[in-house]
């Protein structure tokens, strides 16, 4: 592997590789867990988002984990760090399987995640880059303490999405996590 594992108390966060793909085509392949991510698509391009997503862990030393449920070893989704080339800024985020939504999943692996890329990776500032009608994941961004900083543009070929930039600075997160 070529990051970390990190553990919470019901999930296991670990680098994505080739054992993940048919939970990515799972996951690609819902349409409500797909709404705001593009869309259905087909396994093809679950494959080539894996890889990509896999590959990052080479090139930026970071991307976004695979959620292992730990009790059941079941793929849940993907967490984590992800900034590709010309990002708006550092973000965590998160996308996981319809049938493991509302269990507390995804706040569980993004508090993991975002106390990996400050205190470990040395970010400053992390930011979710959110559909304005995405209510669950503006919830969960909420939750998290982030807050809404307005609209901002993805690099191309994502540029025609609308999407919000939530978030907060490292002091914010470390002063909630003491709380």
């Amino acid at each position: 592997m070529l990051g970390p594992v990190l553990f919470t108390p019901r999930l296991m966060l670990r680098p994505l590789n080739g054992e993940d793909l048919e939970g990515y085509v799972a996951f690609y392949g819902e349409p409500e867990t797909m709404r705001f991510l593009g869309g259905v698509q087909p396994r093809e391009v679950a494959w080539r988002h894996l890889c990509t997503m896999a590959g990052a862990w080479m090139v930026r030393g970071f991307s976004m984990f695979s959620v292992i449920e730990r009790d059941s070893g079941a793929w849940v989704g993907r967490v984590g760090p992800h900034q590709p080339e010309g990002w708006p800024g550092t973000e965590i985020g998160w996308g996981i399987l319809g049938r493991f939504a509302g269990r507390g999943y995804a706040h569980e692996a993004a508090c993991a995640a975002m106390d990996y890329a400050v205190d470990v990776l040395g970010w400053t500032r992390i930011i979710h880059t959110i559909d304005p009608d995405n209510h669950s994941s503006i919830a969960l961004a909420k939750r998290l303490g982030s807050t809404n900083g307005g609209p901002v543009t993805l690099p191309p070929p994502l540029e025609a999405y609308r999407v919000d930039a939530w978030g907060q600075d490292a002091a914010d997160w470390r002063a909630r996590r003491r709380a």
